[in-house]
């Protein structure tokens, strides 16, 4: 069951109120008897899912999300060095190929 918040139009008086969510909101403010109460729409409440079926990596430490990102750094400075070098050999092999069958 959700706590609700509750505020009184008349006195100003603001309370959290436990009560089912099929419960009618409650119009009586206990602080001054009058029908001025309404509820107050909250910013609602941050919740984690656990589990399996959920994304654990979503909450990892922040030295775990450190570590990754230097992994990703490296592993991104090694394939561009890597990559200067074959491009060329797939472009000059990608030429010969295509020179090959027209001899």
């Amino acid at each position: 069951m959700p706590t609700y918040d509750y505020l009184c139009g008349y006195c100003d008086h603001k309370w959290e109120l436990f009560q089912p969510i099929k419960a009618k909101p409650v119009r009586k403010c206990p602080g001054c008897g009058k029908l001025k109460a309404k509820r107050v729409i909250g910013p609602g409440a941050g919740f984690i899912f656990k589990g399996s079926g959920f994304y654990q990596t979503d909450y990892r430490s922040k030295s775990y999300k450190e570590g990754a990102e230097a992994e990703r750094t490296a592993r991104k400075k090694s394939e561009e060095s890597g990559s200067s070098g074959s491009k060329s050999e797939s472009n000059s092999s990608s030429k010969s190929d295509k020179s090959s069958p027209a001899e």
